[in-house]
C-alpha cells in the first residue's frame, strides 16, 4: 500500500481538506494541531499522513505558490519538482508547437503534467514510484484528459505512444539517488533514469521532446541542433532543460531565461547559426575597474557571459573568474553591480583597516575563486554592527588573490537591449 493512501482515501481526505482550509484562516503550529488530533482520537497512522501533506504543502508554496494548498506531495517528489512558473513555461512551448497530447514521462508528482493539463492540452503522467504515481493522479483530479499510468519509462514502446495520439514528450530523468540513499546528485547522464541517450533517441519517433537535465550537463552531451536552456528565478539557478527543434523557435544553440520578482522575463541566446554544443566564448581580461558584476549563475552555466561581456563593454577580473569588470557598467537583470572603493590584501586584517575607514559596521563577503571560509572572514573582522554594509569580494584579479571592498548598486528591471525574439 501506497504511503499516501490514508490521506487519499476516506476519512483521510475529507480530514486534510478541512484541515488546510481551517489553517487558511486561523494557523496554528503543526506541533500542536498534531497533539489536538490524538486528543481527538485520530489513528496516529492517518494524524502523521495529514500532518506530514500539511508540512509538505506549506514548503511547496516556494515553488507552486497558493496552488501548493490544493496539491499532494512526496518529500523526493517536492524536491525534484519543476516550479509552477517554469512549468508554465514548458507547457507554453508544448501549446506554440501545437500539441494536443503530451506524455510526461518520468513525470513525479505531476507539476509539469499540471502546467500541460492546464493550457488544455490532454496528457499521459508515466512514473515508476507508486507514491509519485499517486500523488500526481490526485493532482491532475480535475482534468477529464489527463491519465496517469505506474510503470517503468524505458519499457514504454515509443511508436505505441505515438499510435495512442501522443504527439509530444518531456521528459524529466531521475538525477539522484533517493532520500532512501541520501538522495545523492548522480553526475554522469548516462546513469540517470532514463539515460540522456535513450531519452534523446525519442525524438526519432515523436518529433517535440524537452528534457530536464541537470544544470551541469557538459555542452557536448547537447545534440547540436538542439536548444539548451538555463533558467534562473529571483536569482537562484533552477533548471536547464532541452529541446527538440520542433520545440524550438529560438533555433538550434544555448539560452538563459532569468525570471524576476516582478514577472518579467530577461533572455540572452547564443549567436544565431551557433550549434548547442559550441564551446562557450572566452572572455578577455581586464584590469579591475570602477564597476564589478557577480553575473546571473544562468548566464554563466549556459556560456552567455562572452557574450554579456560584449554588450556592456566588459571584461573579466582574472582568467577563468565570472567576475565583469569596466569603469561604466549599465543596469542589468544579468548581474548585480557593485562600485568598487579598494582594492586589498586577503587577509583579515588588510580588509577590516578598509571596512573601518570608509565606516563600515557589517559587510557580506562573496567568494570566487579563493579558498576561502566567509563565515570564518567575517567573525575574524570584527566590526562593529553599526554604520555602513558594505560588501568584500574575495576573487583574483589579474591572477592574484585579493579582495575588492565594494558597494553594492541599487537593481533596475530595465536592462540592456536585447535582440527582438520572441520569449517561448
Amino acid at each position: 500500500m501506497s504511503t499516501l493512501t490514508p490521506v487519499l482515501s476516506s476519512p483521510g481526505w475529507e480530514l486534510l481538506e478541512t484541515l488546510q482550509a481551517r489553517q487558511a484562516t486561523h494557523p496554528i503550529s503543526l506541533t500542536d494541531l498534531g497533539g489536538a488530533l490524538r486528543a481527538s482520537g485520530v489513528e496516529a497512522d492517518l494524524a502523521a499522513a495529514v500532518l506530514t501533506q500539511l508540512a509538505l504543502r506549506q514548503a511547496a508554496r516556494k515553488k507552486f505558490g497558493p496552488v501548493a494548498a490544493h496539491m499532494v506531495f512526496t518529500r523526493d517528489g517536492l524536491e525534484q519538482a519543476t516550479r509552477l512558473v517554469v512549468a508554465a513555461r514548458h507547457a507554453q512551448r508544448f501549446c506554440d508547437a501545437g500539441a494536443s497530447r503530451v506524455a510526461d514521462l518520468g513525470c513525479g508528482i505531476g507539476a509539469d503534467a499540471l502546467a500541460i493539463a492546464g493550457l488544455g492540452m490532454d496528457v499521459l503522467a508515466v512514473d515508476v514510484d507508486p507514491d509519485a504515481a499517486q500523488a500526481a493522479a490526485a493532482n491532475l483530479r480535475d482534468f477529464e484528459g489527463a491519465q496517469v499510468r505506474l510503470g517503468d519509462v524505458m519499457d514504454l514502446d515509443i511508436a505505441e505512444l505515438a499510435a495512442e495520439g501522443v504527439d509530444a514528450i518531456f521528459a524529466d530523468p531521475a538525477r539522484r539517488t533517493g532520500a532512501s540513499r541520501g538522495s545523492a546528485r548522480i553526475a554522469d547522464p548516462e546513469r540517470w533514469s532514463p539515460p540522456l541517450s535513450a531519452a534523446l533517441r525519442w525524438a526519432q519517433t515523436i518529433s517535440a521532446v524537452g528534457i530536464k537535465v541537470a544544470p551541469g550537463i557538459a555542452y557536448d552531451r547537447i545534440p547540436p541542433t538542439w536548444h539548451a536552456q538555463w533558467v534562473s528565478v529571483e536569482g537562484n539557478l533552477v533548471e536547464a532543460s532541452l529541446w527538440s527543434p520542433a520545440l524550438a523557435p529560438e533555433g538550434p544553440g544555448r539560452s538563459c531565461l532569468l525570471l524576476d520578482r516582478a514577472g518579467a522575463a530577461h533572455r540572452l541566446c547564443s549567436p544565431d547559426g551557433e550549434e548547442a554544443n559550441a564551446p562557450a566564448t572566452l572572455v578577455e581580461v581586464a584590469p579591475l575597474g570602477a564597476m564589478i558584476a557577480e553575473p546571473d549563475p544562468a548566464v554563466i552555466r549556459s556560456g552567455m557571459l562572452g557574450q554579456l561581456a560584449r554588450r556592456v563593454g566588459a571584461g573579466i577580473v582574472s582568467e577563468s573568474i565570472a567576475y565583469l569588470t569596466g569603469d561604466d557598467l549599465p543596469s542589468s537583470p544579468f548581474y548585480d553591480r557593485f562600485e568598487v572603493l579598494a582594492d586589498t590584501n586577503l587577509r583579515a586584517k588588510a580588509i577590516s583597516s578598509q571596512l573601518r575607514a570608509r565606516g563600515a559596521g557589517s559587510c557580506e563577503i562573496k567568494k570566487r575563486g579563493a579558498d576561502i571560509d566567509p563565515d570564518a572572514l567575517r567573525k575574524s573582522l570584527k566590526l562593529s554592527g553599526g554604520g555602513r554594509h558594505l560588501t568584500v569580494i574575495a576573487t583574483r584579479v589579474g591572477g592574484r588573490h585579493r579582495a575588492i571592498i565594494c558597494k553594492r548598486l541599487a537593481s533596475h528591471l530595465s536592462g540592456i537591449s536585447l535582440p527582438p525574439r520572441p520569449l517561448p
